[in-house]
C-alpha cells in the first residue's frame, strides 16, 4: 500500500514506523528514532532524517544494520530468505540469473570481503537512476571496494544502505526523480559520442564534440528554446520572457571532457537547465527575465593547451593569438574552427554586455567527497580556488651510482623529492581547508637504475579559495625550492604556467540559492570549489553562484567511475527551479 507524505507526518509514531518496516533490513529502530523530529516539510527531509538516525548511531547499532543485509547471490537468496525489498532489488540486478561463472566470482567476493571486513558487501543494486546496475558492474565495484581501508568501508556501506533506503522510500510514496531521471539519461546518450573506444574522451571540436554540440542544440530546441552555436562552439539557448525588454540570467557549463573522463563534469550544469526550461514549457510557465543556458565549448584545456575558450569569448576576453596554437597532430584552432563551419573573424561578436546581464548560476557536480561524507545532496559554493602553477626543472650532476660518495653528490631527484614532501607539509599545515598543493607530474629524463639523476622535472599546483592564502603559500613554497637547491647544489628554473586569481560567488545570489535550498527540506552548507569553472570566466563579467551535487564513489571526477543519482539530480533541479521561480534582482 502507497503512502502520502501528509499520511507519515500525521500518523502516531507507532503507524510511522511500521509504514517504513521494510525501508532499512530488520532495524525498526530507525524509523523509531526519526518519527520524532516530524513533520517533514519534503521527501527529501524525511531522507535525510532518516539518515542522520543511521550516521548518528553506535558503532554496534550500525554494524548490527549492515550485517542485517544478505550478501548478493548469497545462501539466502538461493534459500528464498530474503525480505521482499531485497529479493525485488537483487532480480533488478539480474542476481537471480547469474552465470555458473559469475556465481562463482561472487561467493569468492563474498567470502573475501566478510573476511576483511567482517560484514557483508553492500551495493545499491538498482544502481544511480534505479534501473538496475549490470552484473559485470557490480563485480567490478565489488572488486574496487575490496580495496578500501576497514572504517572507510563501513562508511561506504552505511552510504549504501541510505542508498537502498531512499529508493525504497520512493517506492513507497509512489515518487519519481522524473527531472533527474531525463538528466541522467540524456547523460548517457552524450557521454556514449566519444573519441575513444569505451572511454569518454570529448575534445574541442572534434567530430564527437560537434555531434554532442548538435545534440544539447537538438534537445534545447525541443524544450522551446531559440537556439544558436556560436564562432566558437558554444551552444547558446534562449527561454525568452514574454516582456521583450527584460535582462537576462545565464546559466551553463562545458560540454569537453578530459581524456577517459566522467559523464557529469561540466554537463549536469547544461542538461539540468535544457530540463527545466522543457518543464517550464510543458507547463506554459514563462519567466519575468530571458534565460539563457549556455553549453561552453572548452573548460578543460585538453586538445589546445588553454582553457575556457567558451566562456572567455562570453566575457569578451578571446585572445585571437591563441588561434595559431596546434594539437598533438599539428593541427591549428584557425583550422578546426573554420573547418567546423565557424568564422573565427566573428569570435569578438560573442562578448555579452554586462548591462544586459542580471547574473549567473552554475550547477555543477562537487567532483570530491565533501558532500559525500557529510550525506548532503547539495552544497553551495562560496568561492572558487585561486590557482598557481608552475613547471620546476632541476638540474644536477649525473654520475655513476657506484662510485659517488653520498656527501658529494647533486642529485636533482632527492630535491625534487624533498620540495614534493614540503609542498604536502605546508599546504596541509594551513588552518584553511581549501588550500591544496600538488605535484602531479615528475620526470627524470633519460634516467637510468645505476646513474645518479642529473635532472628532474616537476610540476607545482597550488590552490586557495582566498588569494592571500594560496600566495603566501606560493611564496613559502619557492623559498624553499631555493634554499633545497642551493645546499644541494642544484640548479632550478621556475617557469609560471598559470596565475588565476580565486573568484568569489556574490553573496546576494547565494542567499537566494540558499533560501531554495532550505525550501527543499536541506539545511544550506557552505564550501569552496578547489576546481576550476566556466563560472570564474564569467565572475569578471556579471555577479555568479553555484549549486554542487553530490559526487558518489567516494568523490572521484575527471574518472569512468564519476557519478551522481537520479535522485540528487532532481535535488539540484528542483533547487535551481525554485531558484528561478524566486529571483529577485539585485537592488
Amino acid at each position: 500500500m502507497n503512502m502520502t507524505l501528509d499520511q507519515l507526518n500525521t500518523a502516531d509514531a507507532t503507524a510511522f514506523a511500521t509504514a517504513l518496516h521494510g525501508i532499512y533490513e530488520h532495524s525498526p529502530w530507525i524509523p523509531q528514532r526519526a518519527a520524532a523530529q516530524r513533520p517533514f516539510a519534503t521527501l527529501t527531509a524525511l531522507k535525510l532524517a532518516l539518515q542522520k538516525v543511521v550516521v548518528s548511531a553506535t558503532r554496534d547499532e550500525q554494524l548490527g544494520l549492515v550485517r542485517a543485509h544478505p550478501e548478493l547471490a548469497g545462501k539466502a537468496d538461493i534459500a528464498g530468505e530474503l525480505t521482499a525489498e531485497s529479493t525485488g532489488e537483487q532480480a533488478r540486478a539480474g542476481l537471480n540469473m547469474c552465470t555458473p561463472d559469475e556465481f562463482a566470482t561472487l561467493q569468492r567476493l563474498n567470502a573475501d570481503y566478510n573476511a576483511r571486513f567482517g560484514f557483508p558487501f553492500i551495493l545499491a543494486v538498482k544502481g544511480p537512476t534505479g534501473q538496475g546496475l549490470a552484473r559485470s558492474q557490480i563485480i567490478a565495484t565489488f572488486t574496487r571496494r575490496l580495496k578500501n581501508q576497514p572504517e572507510d568501508e563501513l562508511r561506504e556501506a552505511l552510504r549504501q544502505i541510505g542508498r537502498i533506503a531512499e529508493m525504497r522510500i520512493n517506492d513507497l510514496l509512489s515518487h519519481q526523480p522524473a527531472l533527474g531521471a531525463l538528466v541522467m539519461q540524456w547523460a548517457e546518450e552524450i557521454g556514449a559520442l566519444s573519441e575513444d573506444e569505451g572511454a569518454l574522451t570529448c575534445t574541442y571540436l572534434t567530430e564527437p564534440h560537434r555531434q554532442t554540440a548538435q545534440r544539447l542544440a537538438q534537445w534545447m530546441r525541443e524544450a522551446g528554446m531559440q537556439v544558436q552555436i556560436d564562432a566558437v562552439g558554444n551552444v547558446v539557448g534562449r527561454y525568452l520572457s514574454n516582456d521583450p525588454q527584460a535582462k537576462t540570467l545565464m546559466t551553463g557549463s562545458h560540454y569537453d571532457t578530459v581524456r577517459n573522463g566522467g559523464k557529469y563534469d561540466g554537463r549536469e550544469g547544461i542538461l539540468i537547465p535544457i530540463a527545466l526550461v522543457k518543464h517550464l514549457k510543458e507547463r506554459g510557465e514563462t519567466l519575468p527575465f530571458h534565460f539563457e543556458v549556455i553549453g561552453f565549448s572548452e573548460e578543460e584545456g585538453v586538445r589546445f593547451k588553454s582553457t575556457f575558450l567558451g566562456s572567455n569569448a562570453v566575457i569578451g576576453q578571446f585572445d585571437m593569438n591563441l588561434l595559431d596554437l596546434q594539437d598533438r597532430d599539428g593541427i591549428s584552432m584557425r583550422e578546426v574552427i573554420t573547418q567546423a563551419g565557424h568564422d573565427v573573424a566573428a569570435i569578438p561578436q560573442i562578448a555579452r554586455d554586462p548591462a544586459d546581464l542580471l547574473g549567473y548560476v552554475e550547477v555543477h557536480i562537487e567532483q570530491g567527497p565533501v558532500l559525500l561524507n557529510r550525506d548532503l545532496p547539495v552544497g553551495i559554493v562560496t568561492s572558487i580556488a585561486g590557482s598557481s602553477r608552475y613547471l620546476v626543472d632541476l638540474k644536477g650532476v649525473a654520475s655513476h651510482a657506484g662510485t659517488t660518495p653520498m656527501d658529494m653528490r647533486r642529485d636533482a631527484a632527492t630535491a625534487a623529492a624533498e620540495i614534493i614532501l614540503y609542498v604536502e607539509q605546508r599546504c596541509a599545515q594551513d588552518q584553511h581547508a581549501s588550500l591544496v598543493g600538488t605535484v602531479g607530474q615528475l620526470q627524470v629524463p633519460r634516467g637510468s637504475t645505476n646513474v645518479i639523476p642529473g635532472a628532474c622535472q616537476l610540476s607545482l599546483d597550488i590552490r586557495a579559495a582566498r588569494d592571500d592564502i594560496r600566495q603566501a603559500a606560493v611564496a613559502d613554497v619557492l623559498a624553499r625550492i631555493t634554499e633545497i637547491c642551493e645546499r644541494r647544489g642544484v640548479e632550478v628554473k621556475l617557469e609560471e604556467t598559470v596565475s588565476a586569481p580565486a573568484a568569489p560567488c556574490a553573496p546576494w545570489l547565494m542567499q537566494q540559492l540558499a533560501a531554495a535550498t532550505g525550501r527543499a527540506g536541506i539545511a544550506p552548507f557552505e564550501l569552496a570549489s578547489g576546481a576550476g569553472h566556466d563560472a570564474m570566466t564569467i565572475a569578471r563579467l556579471t555577479d555568479v553562484c553555484m549549486l554542487f551535487t553530490r559526487c558518489g564513489n567516494g568523490g572521484i571526477s575527471h574518472n569512468p567511475l564519476e557519478t551522481m543519482t537520479a535522485d540528487d539530480a532532481e535535488v539540484s533541479a528542483q533547487i535551481l527551479l525554485d531558484f528561478l521561480r524566486s529571483f529577485k534582482p539585485k537592488a
